[in-house]
């Protein structure tokens, strides 16, 4: 059986991957399992330590230091931590130059700086057999007991979205197929795209969220079909509805142009929030306050239905098959 490209499907995980985990520890209380994009360990008796891997390769050599720091650091943002110290893994292909790796340790400092984070160790080197630059960042930080955020939901709990649903993919576009979005769009409007990497993060977002949500998850690959890892682990159903998705017009465009709905696009720095309801309208002014566009997008059920609403009319919600953003890379 070949394994098809991207992140390895949840029943991979399940028969290949989660049976060879090593011995248990009574210091995990939240280990691997699918929808948890990070573990939870006990650390003294009022902290649990959040910790979270992920790689960065196949990014615009601009973005690479960006994204070393982001991708693993708002995996424990979400889970209510700010991302304190880093280990990091540099690993450069033959030929790679003194000037790529400055700029990518400068902006990689430049965010650990700017989150108060440091870099405690990890590895660096070139190797003939690396393609291109590859980094593995694994991020920590501590949480408060009872501030801990985990991924799951209760019935009745609004779906809040910042709005950032198909952005990866758009920004990925906007550089690694520039000829073709050249015809529908101008040169402006591919530097704003290309730009607008900055905002493919989930640490301000949760940073922010953080006092009213029950949990939080970022929309990486698969987008929002990552609500049903949620409804799975929660043993709940969900309710979206279409009309209230709030896309950017410039985003809108790359995907009706690539033929793609938004729903199970790679999404990357969308904070989805799930919040008691008394609470989704404050969640939304203090994400609007520091910036952050965000929207109710629907709500879980105690049904276990998971429906798309549009037009008045119901149909199952997309599953995860194959993100369009594979395809790019």
């Amino acid at each position: 059986m070949e394994l098809p490209l991207g992140k390895l499907r949840n029943e991979v995980l399940k028969e290949v991957v989660f049976p060879n985990l090593g011995v248990e520890d009574a210091k995990v209380v939240y280990g691997p399992r699918e929808g948890f994009d990070s573990a939870v360990l006990e650390y003294d008796d009022e902290h649990y330590l959040i910790v979270a891997t992920d790689p960065t390769l196949g990014v615009p050599a601009e973005t690479f230091g960006f994204f070393t720091y982001h991708f693993a650091a708002s995996d424990v943002a979400v889970f209510g931590a700010r991302p304190r110290w880093l280990v990091v893994d540099l690993l450069l292909p033959s030929g790679a130059s003194k000037k790529f790796l400055e700029d990518a340790m400068k902006a990689l400092n430049d965010e650990c700086r700017f989150y108060g984070s440091s870099i405690i160790g990890g590895h660096t080197g070139l190797y003939p057999s690396v393609s291109e630059p590859t980094a593995t960042t694994t991020a920590m930080g501590l949480v408060r007991k009872n501030e801990l955020k985990l991924p799951l939901a209760k019935p009745g709990d609004k779906i809040v979205v910042t709005a950032k649903v198909g952005l990866e993919f758009a920004v990925s576009a906007a550089y690694f197929r520039e000829d073709e979005l050249s015809k529908i769009l101008s040169k402006k409007e591919l530097m704003r795209l290309k730009r607008s990497f900055y905002f493919e993060t989930a640490v301000p977002d949760a940073l922010a969220a953080k006092p009213f949500v029950r949990g939080m998850h970022d929309a990486t690959e698969g987008g929002l079909t990552a609500l049903h890892e949620i409804a799975d682990n929660s043993e709940v159903g969900f309710r979206v509805y279409a009309e209230k998705l709030t896309v950017d017009p410039l985003v809108r465009k790359v995907l009706e142009f690539y033929d793609l709905e938004p729903w199970s696009v790679s999404s990357t720095g969308t904070l989805i929030a799930i919040t008691p309801p008394e609470k989704s309208n404050s969640l939304i002014t203090e994400l609007n306050k520091n910036g952050i566009l965000a929207f109710e997008l629907g709500e879980f059920t105690e049904e276990d239905d998971r429906l798309l609403i549009e037009n008045g009319e119901e149909r199952p919600f997309l599953e995860f098959e194959r993100d369009p953003y594979v395809g790019l890379y």
